[in-house]
């Protein structure tokens, strides 16, 4: 037989562990009190409609405090004053400049040869001249012709005073019997005669004069009017040389050197650099706000300029507006053509206004509601926002300065009126 090892066992004794029990027993506590505090959350996270996660969100604080509206854009440097200038007839052209030469105003820029013109302006001068010879000759015929017929009444009126001395001659030797009644009737039918031709003299004397102030006046009308002709034909000769309308720069030619080009065709364009503006784009969203005079800060070259809205486009083009802001007081002497300027507008400034950063829930809820934050749970909320800036937006109602709101990323939360935000 084999023998077991049971001669060889012993008892041990085995002593209670008073430490273990303590650890469990706390171990049990700490449980039930985690539990204890986790079930509000717990239940609450239950009782939410979905669930987002919170790296997905940005959130904001309410704030109360200034309020400053403005809109910051880039801009670039233009011409406040930029002609363009074109060729008033067509022609051959001779540029006197260069681009980029600074010109004084009323210098030559180029000049347009037109013999057309030149031949016209000459055959016209010589027209008017002759006009002019025709008309003097008609002042000379016409006192002429006046003196004729004022010679002609004079004579017709000495004629009358003759003939009644002779009729009142007949009468008296008639009345003494010196001479036959058929002589006194003779020197009264003289007498009549006498006073028709002196009435018809003074009548056509009146009319011809009248005739002659006409036919003058006419040929007076006809040569100032040749002379009206010629003087634009002078102006046009001399608008031939086309001179700079301000002081500046010439800015682009549009034309090569002795081109010939027909009327009214672009020669070349002068920049006024002592007048100088800057152009932006601003949103349509804030161009109802934009207003001519509002203050502005021009930013460009490590400095800064004031400066004030001086135009502003009235078309919308693809959903911006243009406006121009003018300098206060001089113009920069260092700025470009087309350069690059940062610009800011103030729109408006109020201060202790409850305001919170903008976010994409502006235009995702249209401003009517927003989520907002404690423990975990954004909850949704109807709110009424005010006016907007570049970075905040006026908070009327709905909020509080310390409320947590969630500022974007809610388009997944799907109208929801509570959302757990998980880490």
């Amino acid at each position: 037989m084999i023998r077991d090892t049971s001669a060889q066992d012993r008892l041990v004794e085995v002593r209670p562990n008073h430490k273990r029990k303590l650890m469990l027993a706390g171990a049990g506590v700490a449980v039930v009190a985690l539990c204890v505090f986790a079930a509000p959350k717990v239940m609450t996270m239950f009782s939410a409609d979905a669930s987002v996660s919170g790296s997905r969100l940005s959130f904001a604080t309410v704030e109360r405090g200034p309020f400053v509206r403005d809109i910051a854009a880039e801009g670039k440097v233009v011409a406040a004053v930029s002609p363009t200038l074109y060729a008033t007839s067509p022609g051959a052209v001779v540029l006197k400049i260069h681009a980029g030469d600074v010109v004084k105003k009323g210098q030559v820029l180029a000049s347009i040869t037109s013999p057309e013109l030149t031949s016209k302006l000459a055959q016209e001068t010589s027209a008017a001249n002759a006009m002019e010879v025709d008309f003097l000759r008609a002042q000379i015929d016409a006192r002429k012709k006046q003196l004729e017929l004022q010679k002609a009444y004079d004579n017709a009126v000495i004629d009358q005073r003759s003939a009644e001395r002779d009729q009142d001659r007949y009468e008296k030797a008639f009345g003494k019997g010196a001479v036959p009644s058929m002589d006194v009737d003779k020197a009264k039918s003289t007498v009549e005669k006498a006073v028709i031709t002196t009435k018809h003299a003074e009548s056509d004397r009146s009319l011809d004069n009248d005739s002659l102030t006409f036919d003058v006046k006419s040929k007076r009308l006809a040569h100032d009017r040749q002379v009206l002709l010629v003087q634009d034909l002078e102006r046009q000769v001399a608008d031939l040389d086309v001179k700079s309308p301000v002081d500046g720069q010439v800015g682009q030619l549009f034309i090569a050197e002795r081109a010939t080009v027909a009327k009214d065709a672009q020669l070349l364009s002068v920049i006024d650099l002592s007048a100088l503006e800057v152009e932006m784009k601003v949103p349509e969203s804030f161009a109802r706000d934009l207003g001519i005079g509002m203050p502005g800060e021009i930013t460009g070259n490590g400095k800064v300029w004031q400066g004030k809205v001086s135009a502003i486009s009235p078309e919308v083009v693809n959903g911006e507006v243009s406006a121009r802001l003018r300098f206060d007081g001089e113009t920069p002497q260092q700025l470009r053509q087309n350069q690059r300027l940062s610009v800011r507008i103030l729109l408006d400034k109020r201060d202790n206004v409850l305001t919170v950063a903008r976010g994409s829930f502006v235009d995702e809820s249209g401003g009517r509601y927003a989520y907002v934050v404690h423990d975990g749970i954004a909850d949704k909320r109807e709110i009424r926002v005010g006016a907007n800036s570049i970075d905040k937006v006026e908070i009327l109602d709905g909020l509080k300065a310390g409320d947590k709101i969630v500022i974007s990323g809610t388009d997944g939360f799907n109208g929801a009126a509570h959302v757990a935000i998980s880490r």
